[in-house]
């Protein structure tokens, strides 16, 4: 299993009522979560940890999960309420607003953090689940405790209007990233960490910290892969983009799910990865993210649309 660990939200999207008033229309989402959801949708077997509310908006949450596929038997469940981010869309590109304080998802402590079961070969980390307080702290707890025994990836899906402590979460992102067999950043997430500069040197610069695999998007344009000794580039298929919400998280799922095909979810075997396999992780990771660019909300394909 591929445990996706992270944020679980409700997206309020906008809409126009019947009326022609403006509106929200509630969507479950959260970038780990659309993670999870993409990776049952693609075939491969997918858990979800989180805190999840019991209320309405959380068993909305659930449903979701499940219909996808989604294993949530580790979700912590509460009574505290769920996460909303009211989401703007300019020329297809969204900005939001959060309401995150003393939630279901952002109060988990280290304390909370359950034991893994032997069956989860991977465990993906990332999102607006990491600079916050206290849950920041229980994810980097749960991936250091487990990045010795299982394969780890991290995508930061940088906010900078959630992050409060700059000095603090960028430690938090150098010491996950050390730990982290695989990261996947864009090329924005790319240069607010490691500076300005040329990608591939950037992408050297992460690998020299640890990792074995760096993955960078660079949206329209395609995705690149780095290893010590390999660069490659896939682009990005041609389609009508209607709005970008999910598309790096679908991105995530592709490579995993390419990963889990290929028998490839252990430390071995990426330190081996070859030219073919790694094509294969950014040919799937860039063809289910067109789909999910083309349509509206985080809505990533089942494997049957990428035949």
């Amino acid at each position: 299993m591929i445990l996706s660990c992270g944020e679980a939200l409700i997206d309020m999207l906008p809409r126009q009522s019947t009326a022609g008033e403006p509106a929200f229309a509630p969507h479950a989402g959260g970038a780990v979560f659309n993670t999870a959801i993409a990776l049952g949708r693609l075939g491969a077997p997918a858990g979800f940890l989180s805190g999840i509310s019991t209320d309405m908006f959380g068993q909305v949450l659930v449903a979701t999960l499940g219909a996808s596929g989604v294993d949530a038997n580790l979700a912590i469940r509460s009574d505290k309420p769920t996460t909303l981010a009211f989401v703007k869309l300019v020329d297809g590109h969204a900005s939001y607003a959060f309401y995150d304080e003393n939630t279901a998802g952002r109060m988990l402590t280290p304390d909370d953090m359950p034991l893994i079961p032997d069956t989860v070969r991977a465990l993906f980390f990332g999102g607006i689940s990491l600079p916050v307080e206290p849950c920041g702290s229980a994810y980097e707890a749960l991936m250091l405790r487990e990045a010795k025994h299982r394969v780890t990836m991290i995508d930061p899906n940088i906010r900078p209007g959630f992050i409060r402590d700059t000095a603090a979460y960028r430690a938090r992102l150098n010491r996950m990233i050390a730990q982290a067999d695989i990261v996947k950043v864009s090329d924005e997430d790319l240069r607010w960490i490691a500076g300005p500069g040329d990608i591939a040197a950037l992408a050297g610069q992460l690998l020299s910290c640890g990792p074995r695999l760096v993955f960078v998007t660079e949206g329209a344009k395609g995705a690149h892969v780095f290893t010590r000794d390999l660069a490659l580039f896939e682009p990005s298929r041609k389609v009508e983009v209607v709005d970008t919400v999910g598309a790096g998280d679908t991105f995530n799922a592709g490579v995993l799910a390419a990963l889990s095909r290929a028998d490839a979810l252990n430390k071995t075997a990426l330190a081996g990865a070859d030219r073919a396999l790694l094509q294969d992780c950014l040919r799937l990771g860039v063809q289910a993210a067109a789909i999910t660019v083309s349509r509206a909300g985080a809505n990533p394909p089942w494997a049957k649309e990428l035949l």
